[in-house]
């Protein structure tokens, strides 16, 4: 059975702090999301998705290799190296999970499908101020 817990992983400022113990799945994927850091903007393509199913045993380190099972259409193969790097750097960062005793025993081998995403920042709104003309 697969845990498809899909979350969006923003590639902005990471969330303050992590959870001192993971003890759901919500707290797995903010725990995940501090650790995400996207490639640099200036070296690949944004909008960008990956997927990764990744499994943890019961002390909270990855268990097995995590698969890529899906990238953006658009990404070519500078772009699908970076980030695989990218989200093989995140998962190392956040290993070992601190997974309370329960929460441990829970999800020990079952697989979660992680959605990590890079998004171009919304354009910055210029406006033209009109200066009022006193007659």
């Amino acid at each position: 059975m697969i845990c498809l817990a899909g979350i969006w992983l923003i590639g902005l400022a990471p969330a303050p702090g992590q959870p001192a113990q993971v003890n759901s799945i919500a707290d797995v994927f903010a725990r995940l999301r501090t650790c995400w850091r996207p490639p640099d903007r200036s070296r690949v393509h944004t909008d960008i998705d990956i997927t990764v199913i990744v499994s943890f045993n019961r002390a909270g380190e990855i268990l097995g290799k995590p698969r890529v099972t899906y990238q953006s259409e658009q990404a070519d193969d500078n772009d699908r190296l970076l980030y695989r790097i990218a989200v093989m750097e995140a998962l190392q960062r956040c290993v070992p999970m601190p997974f309370t005793e329960s929460m441990g025993g829970a999800v020990a081998g079952r697989p979660f499908a992680v959605r990590f995403h890079n998004r171009k920042p919304p354009p910055t709104e210029k406006r033209a101020w009109l200066i009022q003309k006193i007659l």
